[in-house]
């Protein structure tokens, strides 16, 4: 592919379709009606936030690899794949990190800026509303929302290249963009790189799910 304007340095993989936002929306008004006591109603909520086209929207960036979505480019001198016993270690970062990472990029994907939701939380959604928050072992028996905004820490230059678990070297993202990446660098995919982007506000629904183990 030489088109210029199609490897044209980019964000992310794929722009955001409205109804994640509309979803996230809805997650919102979830977080209200729980804490007000209206467990029907953040029960009804929470189901309607799991929209087949974000399903679809995820699996587009995370499944079948396409090349209108990762417009791979081969780059000279791009840093070789390092043996699985050679790789900086740990490979997961410390939770101290994780925690700082957190703080300084909030809750929202670096790369696309959707909403994120930390794994701990949605577990104890889960546990309170088991019916509307599905969460099977296949990705098509997950809550398509909560699929999607998956937080995840993501290694801007991979560890498979000799990427460190260092608060510089991590960012917050979806689980999309961290699973559609996957083992590529950012050139190699056209991606701008994600820590010299602005950063945005903290969500307030993410934050106000954490004080869920007050009221579970």
């Amino acid at each position: 592919m030489n088109d210029s304007a199609f490897l044209a340095p980019r964000k992310c993989l794929l722009e955001p379709i409205p109804e994640i936002w509309i979803a996230a929306r809805l997650l919102r008004e979830a977080v209200d009606a729980h804490l007000s006591g209206e467990t029907h109603r953040a029960e009804t909520l929470i189901s309607e936030a799991d929209v087949p086209a974000i399903a679809k929207w995820t699996d587009s960036i995370w499944g079948h690899r396409s090349e209108h979505v990762h417009r791979f480019r081969s780059v000279p001198n791009s840093p070789a794949t390092v043996a699985k016993e050679m790789r900086p270690q740990p490979r997961i970062p410390t939770s101290e990190t994780q925690l700082r990472v957190k703080e300084r990029d909030g809750f929202f994907c670096s790369f696309c800026g959707i909403p994120v939701i930390d794994k701990s939380i949605r577990t104890r959604i889960h546990a309170a509303y088991p019916n509307a928050l599905r969460w099977g072992s296949k990705n098509m028996e997950q809550h398509a929302a909560f699929q999607c905004m998956w937080l995840q820490y993501d290694h801007v230059l991979p560890n498979s290249r000799g990427g460190e678990s260092s608060f510089a070297n991590v960012v917050v993202t979806c689980a999309s963009c961290n699973f559609g990446r996957m083992e590529w660098t950012l050139d190699e995919v056209g991606l701008v790189d994600p820590r010299i982007a602005p950063v945005p506000p903290s969500w307030d629904a993410a934050a106000k799910w954490n004080g869920l183990e007050d009221f579970i």
